[in-house]
C-alpha cells in the first residue's frame, strides 16, 4: 500500500474515533445539562436510543425527569462541599468531560434518577409497556401466605436505562467509556439491588391468615446518600493490559465491585475560580464557623477566612391551633450571623 494512502487511512479512523467521542460526550452533557433536548439531533443517535427517541417520547419526558432528579439530588449531597454541583453550564460542562470523582457521582446519580423515574412512571400506568414487578414467591412458618403483590418493576426501569444510557458504546473499550459505563451501572445498581419489602396483612380482626407482599422502590435521598459513601471510597483506576478492563491504580487499592465509583483523574481543589477544570471557587460561600467538617470555614474556605455579616429576619412565631381549624402565629423578628468566605 502506498505509504500516503496509509496515512489517510490512519487519519480517517482517528476521525472517527474521535467523532464517536464527541458525540457520545455530548448526549452524556445534553442529559444532565438540558435533558428536554436529548432527542433534538437524533441524526447523532443510532439504535436503541434513536428508536426509543422517535417511537418512545413518552419514555424520553421520563427520562428527562430522571436526569433532573439525579441532578437535585446531586445538588443536596453536594450542598456544604467546595464542589457544590452548580447546574451552571460552562462549570458543569467542563466537570463533565474529565474522569474526576465528581464527574463519577454526577453520572451514576443521572443513571440512578433514569432507573427510578422510568420505574415510577411504569407502576403509575403511564408507560404501555411494561406491567407489575415480578412476583416472588414464598411462605411463612405455617405455610399461609405467599408473595403476590404488584411491585414495582424496576427490572423494566434498569432495562430502559441501560438501552438508551449505553447502547451506542458497549463495544467500545477506552478507559473513559469503560470508567462512564461502569460508573452508569454503579447507579442503577444503587436503586436494583436496594429495593424495599411491603407487605399487607389480610384477616379477621388485623390479623395475618394472608399476607401480600411486594417489592417497592427506594427511597432517592437514600439512593443519594448510598452513592455518595461510594464516591468517598471512589477507587482511581487505570486501562488494563488486556484493553477490555481497568485495574486500581495502587498495588494496594481493593478492586472496585459493581457498586463502587470509579475515577481516572484527579479532581482539583476547587478552591479558586478556573475555566479550563470548570471550578467556581468558594468565594461568597455561606460556611458554618462552628464546624470542622467539609461545610466549616476553614475547609471550605480553604484557609483565606470568612466575612461574617449580621442579618435580621422576620420570623413566624409563638403559632397556636385554634378550634377548628386555624393556626395563628405572631411575626418575631430574629437576629443571626452569616459567614462567607472571602
Amino acid at each position: 500500500m502506498n505509504i500516503s494512502w496509509r496515512y489517510v487511512l490512519i487519519a480517517v479512523f482517528l476521525l472517527d474515533i474521535w467523532n464517536v467521542s464527541c458525540l457520545w460526550w455530548t448526549l452524556g452533557r445534553q442529559l444532565v445539562l438540558d435533558p428536554s433536548r436529548i432527542c433534538k439531533k437524533t441524526r447523532r443517535l443510532r439504535g436503541k436510543q434513536m428508536a426509543i427517541c422517535q417511537q418512545e417520547p413518552v419514555v424520553i419526558r421520563h427520562i428527562g425527569r430522571g436526569a433532573q432528579l439525579g441532578v437535585r439530588e446531586c445538588q443536596y449531597q453536594f450542598r456544604s462541599r467546595r464542589w457544590n454541583c452548580s447546574r451552571i453550564h460552562r462549570s458543569m460542562r467542563k466537570v463533565l468531560v474529565r474522569d474526576t470523582r465528581e464527574t463519577g457521582y454526577v453520572n451514576a446519580i443521572t443513571a440512578a434518577g433514569v432507573t427510578h423515574a422510568l420505574t415510577q412512571a411504569c407502576s403509575q400506568g403511564l408507560l404501555l409497556d411494561c406491567s407489575c414487578g415480578q412476583s416472588m414467591r414464598s411462605v411463612d412458618r405455617e405455610g399461609q401466605w405467599e408473595w403476590n403483590g404488584c411491585g414495582d418493576n424496576v427490572e423494566y426501569g434498569y432495562r430502559k436505562s441501560a438501552e438508551f444510557m449505553n447502547d451506542r458504546y458497549r463495544k467500545r473499550s477506552d478507559i473513559k467509556t469503560m470508567v462512564l459505563n461502569h460508573n452508569y451501572e454503579a447507579g442503577r445498581l444503587a436503586v436494583k439491588n436496594y429495593m424495599r419489602i411491603m407487605c399487607k396483612c389480610h384477616g379477621m380482626s388485623g390479623s395475618c391468615t394472608v399476607k401480600s407482599c411486594w417489592h417497592k422502590l427506594p427511597i432517592f435521598r437514600d439512593v443519594g446518600h448510598r452513592l455518595k459513601e461510594k464516591f468517598d471510597g471512589a477507587a482511581k483506576v487505570t486501562a488494563g493490559n488486556d484493553g477490555k478492563g481497568f485495574i486500581p491504580e495502587g498495588e494496594t487499592i481493593k478492586p472496585p465491585d459493581k457498586e463502587d465509583l470509579v475515577y481516572s483523574e484527579d479532581s482539583p481543589s476547587y478552591c479558586v475560580p478556573n475555566r479550563k477544570t470548570g471550578s467556581l471557587g468558594t468565594k461568597g460561600r455561606e460556611c458554618n464557623d462552628t464546624s470542622m467538617g467539609v461545610e466549616g470555614c476553614d475547609l471550605l474556605c480553604c484557609g483565606r477566612g470568612y466575612d461574617p455579616t449580621k442579618v435580621t429576619e422576620v420570623v413566624n412565631c409563638k403559632c397556636r391551633f385554634q378550634w377548628c381549624c386555624k393556626v395563628n402565629c405572631e411575626t418575631c423578628t430574629v437576629n443571626r450571623t452569616i459567614n462567607r468566605c472571602r
